[in-house]
């Protein structure tokens, strides 16, 4: 998700690794913080490939930044990605906001809303972070009131996140 963070944010414009990385964090907060050991390799990975461009620049300071962009090679790995997403894009809800983010860039709405026809299929088979005797474990039936809690949350969040996708659909399809 790292990688698709970095070609997402440097879609529209281009970025210094500080500014990049602070909208990194942005996005996915402190659930998975960005350290320079995972960023800057993956950065070094893109430029090799061919995806982003670098080039130095004088900084505001006495040392001068390098400034990073996207490559045509670039935008079409982007798009590549968007439109079809690794099957943990879409069940995992942190990879899939992450997704989200810049779904918009991708330029086909038909793409775009098979990429959230593919989460609604996910978030419409019965799951629960708990089973018994094979089958999920609803709120009412959790033994204590954290796993309840945990499960009533989850329960709100999907019917809040089925509700926006029928909207979003209807949207893309109309």
């Amino acid at each position: 998700m790292l990688e698709l963070s970095i070609l997402g944010f440097l879609f529209g414009e281009s970025l210094h690794g500080y500014e990049l990385k602070a909208r990194i964090q942005a996005l996915s907060g402190h659930i998975r913080p960005v350290s320079d050991g995972a960023l800057y390799p993956a950065i070094s990975r893109l430029v090799k490939a061919g995806l982003v461009d670098q080039r130095t620049e004088p900084g505001t300071g006495a040392a001068p930044r390098r400034v990073l962009s996207l490559t045509e090679a670039g935008r079409d790995e982007l798009y590549a990605r968007l439109g079809h997403p690794k099957d943990v894009e879409i069940t995992d809800g942190q990879r899939f906001f992450t997704l989200l983010a810049f779904l918009h860039h991708l330029p086909d709405r038909a793409a775009q809303a098979a990429v959230l026809r593919r989460r609604k299929a996910f978030l419409d088979v019965p799951a629960s972070f708990f089973y018994r005797d094979g089958e999920p474990v609803r709120a009412a039936d959790a033994p204590s009131v954290f796993q309840q809690g945990m499960l009533r949350i989850a329960r709100a969040t999907t019917v809040a996140e089925k509700k926006w996708l029928a909207e979003a659909l209807a949207e893309l399809d109309g």
